[in-house]
């Protein structure tokens, strides 16, 4: 029987572990919101299931579906893809699900983060949220595992990235931004993510990528690919937006240490060419109010960092741009030698505001 602890995993001796490090499985929402995904979530839904059919080469996939659309997915998806029914806002599970954190004992238990729909009533995306806000906590039951629940303080998933080792990095942009934590300084935050994550050292990047919606999420532009040794989304075009804030995090990164005090590799990895929504993307989504809409020229957060690593493979969005799709994937090569390389092409993904990264969650081994 799943419980909540009253106390902290650091204190109780759990860490938040790499995402390289050995899976159970891994998690995903099926997007069904119309005022988000174009022509009745139809073009998102197959991107979705390549993503999931993917990953299920490597581990366990588990699809959490509402009620509505339950019998729909379960025609579409094969059967290696388990299906649980969940009531959703949206489709994020790395931002709503829970962080995993382990023991030496290779006991797992989750953090329940609150989620506000990325900034709630100041510069959220979506109201109500309250359904993506009991989904960590439902995860967690459904695992059979004990978790933590902090009652106010505002995480995403997609906000951090950690080692395993005792660092993590993050961006000021989105920690810092008046919808998440406005109450606490940035001393206080950095504390949090030690206190529940077991963390030593927080490296902390000014910008993540230019125009993304989440407040700049840190996956879109670093990955950590072992200890030590991490990629960065990066533009060799100084008239490019997205150059300042590259060179920003590869200047800072370049002089930090590790919390084992290790210079940081840095690989870059080349942003495609500009990803604009065309007309009829912008037109194929439901106008809503208090939604943020989907307008036609809009540029897309477009980044080959927002990939998932599974136990054998490494699961990379692609967007048509047969020039830095082949260069990720290749840059990608050499830095997992031993996984497989998958593209899929995201552009359906990212019309929605994320990518792959972003609609997965891994569970570590227990």
């Amino acid at each position: 029987m799943s419980k909540k602890i009253n106390n902290t995993p650091k204190k109780d001796g759990f860490r938040m572990p790499g995402e390289f490090e050995k899976h159970k499985g891994c998690w995903m929402i099926w997007p069904e919101r119309t005022d988000n995904w174009r022509n009745g979530a139809k073009p998102a839904q197959k991107a979705y299931i390549e993503v999931a059919e993917a990953i299920a080469e490597f581990e366990p996939v588990t699809m959490c579906v509402s009620q509505n659309q339950f019998m729909a997915a379960k025609e579409m998806l094969s059967s290696k893809i388990r299906l649980v029914e969940m009531s959703n806002d949206d489709a994020w599970m790395r931002d709503v699900g829970p962080t995993f954190v382990v023991n030496d004992k290779k006991n797992v238990r989750g953090v329940d983060w609150r989620f506000n729909a990325w900034g709630g009533l100041v510069d959220g995306l979506y109201f109500p949220w309250d359904k993506d806000d009991q989904i960590a906590k439902k995860v967690c039951e459904i695992e059979n595992i004990d978790y933590y629940s902090l009652e106010t303080f505002i995480l995403e998933g997609g906000s951090i990235h950690t080692d395993g080792e005792g660092t993590l990095i993050a961006t000021e942009a989105c920690l810092l931004s008046e919808g998440r934590n406005p109450n606490l300084s940035k001393k206080e935050i950095e504390n949090m993510l030690k206190e529940y994550l077991s963390i030593e050292k927080v490296l902390w990047l000014p910008h993540g990528i230019y125009l993304d919606e989440t407040n700049e999420h840190v996956d879109n532009i670093v990955h950590y690919c072992k200890p030590g040794v991490l990629v960065l989304a990066w533009t060799d075009d100084p008239n490019d937006p997205q150059y300042a804030y590259s060179k920003a995090a590869y200047d800072y990164l370049s002089k930090e240490k590790d919390a084992r005090g290790r210079s940081i590799e840095i690989i870059k990895l080349h942003i495609p060419d500009e990803v604009l929504i065309n007309k009829e993307e912008s037109e194929g989504v439901d106008k809503v109010d208090g939604t943020l809409p989907r307008n036609e020229g809009a540029r897309q957060a477009a980044s080959y960092a927002n990939f998932y690593i599974a136990n054998g493979g490494v699961i990379v969005p692609t967007f048509g741009d047969e020039m830095h799709d082949k260069m990720a994937i290749q840059t990608l090569s050499k830095v997992f030698p031993e996984r497989k390389i998958v593209g899929i092409y995201a552009r359906e993904i990212l019309l929605g505001g994320g990518n792959i990264h972003c609609i997965t969650q891994q569970q570590p081994l227990g």
